[in-house]
């Protein structure tokens, strides 16, 4: 046997034949993940790994008690997120979230089925719990044209044989996010067609042990970017001719550099474009003294979203008195609305608890207290109140929920915003902190 050409195939020769989290040791497998970087700088941290065969199971499970819960028969996934909720498998994220040509049933027994795309059936086999894999799920005009219903009644033809050997009788299917001729296909089968997307969400808002280490891993990988990106603008912007795309650029590459997958959104804004919020980073030039501001949205190491907001003043010169007003208010903001966080409190109660912006700030105030997040942003909303719908949120915070908090200070017409926003996690007694970046201590009034 030629060891040293299995030597050369690891990633880390010094950890046998599985990494830490139970993946294997090859640098030439199929299964993606965290790269070296990453690894070892979470051990340097001191950060216990997941055990991603129990977090899979978990997942599993979880998805299966949903729908037995409900006397579904089973439950049809087209979302990537919640394909890779059920499988932990990946398959061009961004380009299947508008071409649909995944898709997963879950049957109340368990057995998991993926239809993948034809030529990549093996994207998935590290998974032992996705019991067979199939192609033809795409309903979508692109792949199928004029022939779009025949593909959709071959695709729930297999449907129906498979619910029929694993549920019996029971034709009550959730669904999410499927094409029109697929629901018009599963109907004319006769099946009760149910909303998917209430399961997933449900299963996906309470967090197992090993997906929390995940968490806390994708975090700390994400504010390692944040800290590249921070020192890039400081250094950089004072010298001229850096965009708002350059210092975006730097966060999407040290992302990639430590396993991570990509960025949702494009939020990251200087000086007056940063208000009002939600300007996409673009072509202007940063300059010296001013605000930058920006939302991660990030996808990182397993998959995990990394929702962390933070403003910066860049330059030598001191922030402007309404400036650092602001952001202490925001600060404040954030901080006192963490303190209603605990298990059994309500949405309800949350919303009627929050720290109340000054009237200045109202009509700029973001569109959310709090959110979940896990793979994405996640159920559930915590509205403000004016916005907030009675009926829409009657559910308590449990342990292992994992939230956003989220703060965005500006005027109507004013020259700047400021954002934060920090992660946290619901605990059997309170709430912990997921985000340690720091808030700039300039904008503070800190010199």
């Amino acid at each position: 046997m030629n060891t040293h050409y299995r030597d050369t195939r690891k990633i880390d020769p010094s950890k046998g034949a599985a990494l830490p989290d139970g993946s294997p040791n090859d640098k030439d497998r199929v299964e993606i993940g965290p790269t070296l970087l990453a690894f070892r700088e979470w051990e340097e941290a001191g950060f216990a790994l997941p055990d991603l065969d129990a977090m899979r199971e978990f997942r599993w499970k979880r998805l299966t008690q949903h729908i037995v819960d409900r006397d579904l028969g089973g439950l049809l996934m087209f979302d990537p997120l919640n394909i890779r909720y059920a499988t932990d498998s990946t398959n061009m994220q961004l380009w299947n979230t508008h071409n649909p040509f995944r898709a997963v049933l879950l049957c109340a027994d368990g057995y998991m089925v993926i239809w993948d795309y034809k030529n990549a059936p093996f994207l998935s086999e590290f998974n032992p719990l996705v019991r067979e894999r199939r192609s033809g799920a795409s309903m979508f005009y692109f792949s199928t044209g004029d022939k779009t219903d025949a593909a959709a009644d071959s695709f729930t033809a297999q449907v129906e044989e498979l619910m029929r050997a694993h549920a019996g009788d029971n034709k009550r299917l959730a669904v999410d996010k499927i094409m029109v001729a697929g629901l018009r296909a599963l109907e004319a089968r006769g099946f009760e067609v149910h909303e998917g997307e209430e399961v997933t969400e449900m299963s996906r808002s309470i967090k197992g042990p090993d997906e929390i280490l995940a968490m806390r891993l994708a975090c700390h990988s994400c504010e390692a970017a944040m800290y590249v990106m921070e020192d890039f603008a400081r250094t950089e912007i004072p010298k001229g001719g850096v965009s708002e795309d350059d210092v975006w650029a730097v966060l999407h590459a040290e992302n990639i550099k430590r396993g991570g997958e990509w960025i949702e959104t494009r939020l990251l804004a200087s000086g007056p474009r940063t208000n009002p919020w939600f300007q996409e980073c673009g072509p202007r030039e940063c300059q010296d003294n001013e605000i930058l501001a920006f939302d991660t949205d990030l996808i990182g190491p397993y998959g995990i979203c990394c929702d962390i907001s933070r403003t910066w003043w860049i330059g030598d010169d001191a922030p402007r008195p309404d400036m650092i007003e602001a952001m202490k208010h925001s600060v404040e903001h954030i901080e006192t609305n963490k303190q209603m966080l605990r298990p059994g409190i309500s949405i309800d109660e949350l919303v009627a608890g929050t720290h109340v912006l000054h009237d200045k700030y109202q009509q700029q105030k973001y569109s959310c207290l709090m959110h979940g997040v896990g793979l994405c942003d996640e159920w559930p909303l915590v509205a403000y109140p004016d916005k907030h719908v009675k009926g829409a949120w009657d559910h308590v915070l449990q342990p292992g929920m994992t939230l956003c908090v989220e703060a965005l200070v500006g005027e109507v017409g004013g020259d700047f915003s400021i954002k934060l926003e920090d992660q946290v996690l619901i605990t059997e007694d309170g709430y912990e902190d997921l985000t340690f970046y720091p808030m700039d201590p300039r904008l503070m009034g800190i010199s």
